[in-house]
C-alpha cells in the first residue's frame, strides 16, 4: 500500500496544496462558458447561410450571395480551427486583451459552416408541398420558411447539433494558444508548477471524457423522445 499513499500524498500536493485544484474549476468554467457561446454563434451563422443557399439555389439574382456562402464554407472548412483562431487573436483582433470573446467568436465562425450544412439539409429534408402549402395560406417565402420549414428542419437536425456541441467542446481545448486559460490550459499549467507530468493531464482528459459522456447520455435521452413523439 506504500505506492497508493504515496499516490495519494501526490495527489495532495498537485490539487490541494494553494488550492490549485480551482484552476482547473475556473477553467472548466471557462471551457463551457465558451462552448455555449460558440455553439449560439455558430447556429445563427449556420441558420443564415442555410435559409441564403436554399433561397440562391432556384434564383440566379441572388447568385452573388450563394458565391459568398460557397466561398466561407470552404475557407473555413479548408483550414484548421488552430489556424482560425491565431489569425484572429494575432491579425484581425490584434489589439483584444482578452482571448476569451475571440476564442468564442473564432469557434462560433468556424462552428457556422459545419452547422450549415447540417441544417440545410435538415431544410431540404422537408416536403417541398410544405412551402406550397406556406404560400396557399398567405405566408411570404420567408415567413413560411420561419415559421413552418425551420421549426420541423430543427426537430430532425437536434441530435445532429448535439454531436456538433461535443466536438465543439473537445475542440476548445486549443484556446490556450491565445492566452485563455481554459480546462487543458489549467492541467497544464499545474503540470508545469508542479513538476507533476500525469496526474494534472489525466484529470483534465476524465473531466472531458465525463462532460462528453453526460451530453450524450442527454442526446440519446433527446433521440429517444423525438422518436415518441413522432409516433
Amino acid at each position: 500500500m506504500d505506492w497508493f499513499n504515496k499516490w495519494l500524498d501526490t495527489l495532495y500536493n498537485t490539487f490541494i496544496v494553494s488550492n490549485r485544484y480551482m484552476t482547473l474549476v475556473e477553467g472548466l468554467i471557462k471551457t463551457i462558458e465558451i462552448t455555449l457561446g460558440a455553439l449560439l454563434i455558430g447556429v445563427v451563422i449556420g441558420t443564415f447561410v442555410a435559409i441564403v443557399k436554399v433561397f440562391c439555389e432556384n434564383n440566379k439574382k441572388f447568385k452573388i450571395f450563394d458565391v459568398l456562402c460557397n466561398i466561407y464554407l470552404t475557407v473555413i472548412r479548408g483550414t484548421p480551427v488552430v489556424v482560425q483562431l491565431l489569425i484572429m487573436f494575432f491579425i484581425v483582433f490584434v489589439s483584444a486583451e482578452d482571448g476569451t470573446w475571440v476564442a468564442t467568436l473564432t469557434f462560433g465562425i468556424n462552428s457556422g459552416a459545419y452547422v450549415a450544412e447540417t441544417i440545410r439539409s435538415g431544410i431540404l429534408a422537408i416536403d417541398k408541398g410544405q412551402m406550397e402549402a406556406g404560400r396557399s395560406l398567405g405566408f411570404s417565402q420567408a415567413k413560411t420558411m420561419w415559421f413552418i420549414i425551420l421549426p420541423q428542419a430543427f426537430k430532425n437536425i437536434l441530435p445532429a447539433i448535439g454531436n456538433e456541441m461535443i466536438a465543439l467542446l473537445k475542440e476548445t481545448s486549443v484556446a490556450g494558444y491565445v492566452a485563455v486559460i481554459d480546462l487543458t490550459k489549467a492541467g497544464n499549467q499545474i503540470k508545469n508548477t508542479t513538476y507533476d507530468q500525469i496526474n494534472p493531464i489525466l484529470l483534465v482528459a476524465i473531466i472531458y471524457l465525463a462532460m462528453v459522456l453526460f451530453m450524450t447520455k442527454l442526446l440519446n435521452i433527446l433521440e429517444r423522445r423525438l422518436r415518441k413523439s413522432e409516433r
